[in-house]
């Protein structure tokens, strides 16, 4: 089989593996803002059971906790599902998954910030969303950029984990062109697709900072 029809068979996996990340992003970013917000609630019982959530999904394997939602619909409420379930799972899995890191960095940056930037904000009369919205979070959003970019670069990479219940994204393509063609070339051509999006996240990320740096070279 010619390398070129090997890349177009590798390239459909990727775009499955594009949606994993750009739904995933969607998702977990926002719902990591939540979770921090709740992680860091005076009311105990809220900031308890949502340290508990972290704690499991950031403790148990990937891979465990799509297999969960997998196969929780059957084996917990009697619902059989399609094939197209998969995918579903395989989303929320990861949109679960990431938002409990994501709330966790969110967390650290929030409790960076200075205690005068809330009582100028107040003196100012913003109102605790507005101070938030308007003044924390886009400081955080600064502090916490490499830390993201880390998370996000892992994301890249763990998407090769939807082979494991059956969605075909880019490594399972590569792993079924190995198999048929007795070949390591499909490895290594996934290995340089997976390292070039890599490097493509980092150079916009370096960009951002450099964006939100407060002195620029």
């Amino acid at each position: 089989m010619e390398i070129s029809t090997m890349l177009g068979m590798l390239m459909r996996g990727y775009g499955v593996s594009l949606q994993i990340f750009f739904v995933t992003l969607l998702g977990a970013l926002p719902l990591g803002v939540i979770l921090a917000l709740g992680r860091l609630s005076r009311f105990k019982p809220l900031s308890g059971l949502v340290a508990l959530y972290i704690s499991v999904m950031r403790g148990t394997p990937l891979m465990l906790q799509m297999f969960a939602v997998f196969f929780a619909p059957f084996y917990i409420f009697g619902i059989r599902t399609g094939s197209g379930y998969m995918y579903t799972a395989v989303m929320i899995s990861f949109v679960l998954n990431y938002a409990a890191y994501f709330a966790e960095i969110y967390r650290s940056g929030i409790q960076s910030m200075p205690r005068g930037q809330y009582e100028a904000a107040e003196v100012l009369g913003y109102s605790a969303p507005q101070t938030f919205f308007h003044v924390i979070l886009p400081q955080v959003v600064k502090r916490i950029l490499p830390a993201m970019g880390n998370e996000v670069v892992t994301l890249v990479k763990d998407t090769s984990l939807a082979f494991s219940i059956g969605l075909a994204e880019m490594f399972t393509q590569s792993r079924a062109l190995v198999a048929s063609q007795r070949s390591m070339v499909p490895f290594a051509l996934a290995a340089l697709i997976y390292w070039v999006t890599c490097l493509v996240i980092e150079f916009l990320l370096r960009r951002a900072e450099r964006r939100l740096s407060y002195y620029h070279d």
